[in-house]
């Protein structure tokens, strides 16, 4: 077995702008590092996902966060809301907040763990996925096999058309499903800043997983083409315009026609 190095630190960040910095985790491979978005606001702070739950994302984070924090899922996969056990409030749609509480799927960092279906479905989207799903360890003794996502609080329960508000920006949640059954996107008509989780982004889309629907993927998709977005800060990958956002649609709409 090869002996993995320990991580400097587990996280990374970068800021975008005066209120949203991008933090990531820089030693889970690419297919499972999700983009986790810190939205300061001045009644509430965003955390809009989680990511794996390997490190601390709270401690990483402290010098970002402000008194009040919500944890947002757009959706319950691993990659997405594996720190949120760490934040006492929480937001996410209806359909997954019992998966937020009790995860039927609490994961694996181990490839061979990976069940082969799941994999196959990977490589026919484009992904390349053929080791552990970690590059290094977050500190000296850190137990690989005894990862899994735990459970959390689902305190702020939403669905189509709800705000969030966290007092001087207010975000739509447009329920965009296809990806998972409650995927949600945080949409400020405002700015046309939308934060898509994995609704979209600028890489392959997984529709044949476990509760995807490509149907109900193709209607998603052709609400997201009208959106008229400025910046659309997604789940994985870098962030984009509407131009791109065109192009990738209408890309996915013309591979499941």
């Amino acid at each position: 077995m090869t002996l993995l190095p320990i991580a400097d630190r587990w996280f990374e960040m970068k800021r975008i702008s005066d209120d949203i910095t991008l933090l990531w985790e820089p030693h889970v491979v690419p297919l499972m590092r999700c983009n986790i978005w810190h939205v300061r606001g001045r009644d509430r702070d965003l955390m809009i996902d989680t990511g794996m739950g390997v490190g601390s994302l709270r401690e990483a984070a402290k010098n970002l966060l402000g008194k009040k924090v919500t944890a947002v899922a757009t959706h319950t996969h691993i990659d997405h809301v594996g720190g949120h056990h760490e934040f006492d409030h929480t937001l996410v749609h209806e359909l997954e907040a019992e998966n937020l509480r009790h995860p039927h799927d609490r994961g694996t960092l181990r490839f061979s763990q990976i069940p082969a279906d799941y994999v196959a479905s990977l490589i026919r989207a484009g992904y390349e996925l053929e080791g552990d799903l970690i590059t290094a360890l977050p500190y000296a003794g850190y137990d690989i096999d005894a990862y899994g996502v735990k459970d959390s609080v689902a305190t702020e329960i939403v669905t189509e058309g709800d705000i969030v508000d966290i007092g001087n920006r207010h975000f739509e949640v447009l329920h965009l499903p296809g990806h998972s059954p409650g995927s949600i996107g945080l949409w400020e008509g405002e700015t046309g800043t939308f934060f898509s989780g994995d609704a979209i982004y600028d890489g392959p889309l997984l529709d044949e997983i476990e509760g995807a629907e490509i149907d109900v993927y193709v209607r998603t998709m052709k609400r997201l083409r009208e959106l008229p977005v400025r910046a659309v800060h997604a789940g994985h990958d870098p962030s984009f315009g509407r131009e791109r956002l065109v192009e990738l649609a209408d890309a996915y709409l013309a591979r499941r026609a």
